[in-house]
């Protein structure tokens, strides 16, 4: 049967530590993602920057039919602790070509409960590993058995979306622009 906690990762990626650990200890549920994605990490890393304007799931769900942009966005790798990225979350820590840690604003807490998620551009034989870690603390309130239900299907649904979409986009990125050839010794 289908585990909507763990989608793409393997045990051992599971019991990797995440960023996100850090700003959620304790949490009623663990969620695992991942795919493996043809490009470098920094091309990776790039596509997860764009998470600041753009869901990159369903467009037409959450991010009011508008089409998440198919380039690069210039500037929008320069990222500050802060930061608004998806609906209702905010950057809470960062290491540039690797992973971007972004944790629910108090809207998102008072709905859904605490979240946290670390998405980890990991470097593979075949190009990267694209994870994904969300840690959630349900809310307490009557309606947190309804979240606790129903928030790990919905994240699989959109999340699965998500990663297969930023894995063609950034296989395309590094089909247009090759990396660079080192220089000849």
């Amino acid at each position: 049967m289908l585990d909507p906690r763990c989608w793409g990762v393997t045990e051992e990626e599971q019991r990797m530590p995440f960023p996100c650990d850090r700003f959620l200890t304790t949490y009623d549920s663990a969620y695992f993602r991942g795919v493996t994605v043809r490009a470098r990490p920094e091309t990776v890393f790039r596509w997860l920057c764009q998470l600041r304007i753009a869901p990159y799931a369903y467009d037409w769900i959450d991010n009011r039919g508008r089409r998440s942009p198919r380039r690069l966005v210039d500037g929008l790798d320069r990222l500050e602790l802060g930061q608004k990225l998806l609906i209702g979350f905010r950057l809470v820590d960062f290491e540039r070509g690797r992973h971007l840690t972004i944790q629910g604003d108090e809207r998102h807490v008072r709905v859904f409960g605490n979240m946290a998620a670390t998405y980890l551009a990991a470097p593979a034989e075949e190009g990267c590993r694209l994870l994904v870690k969300v840690v959630a603390r349900y809310p307490r309130a009557p309606h947190g058995w309804m979240w606790r239900l129903l928030l790990p299907w919905g994240d699989l649904w959109m999340m699965r979306k998500q990663l297969l979409t930023f894995k063609e986009l950034a296989e395309a990125t590094e089909r247009e622009q090759p990396p660079a050839l080192p220089a000849p010794q």
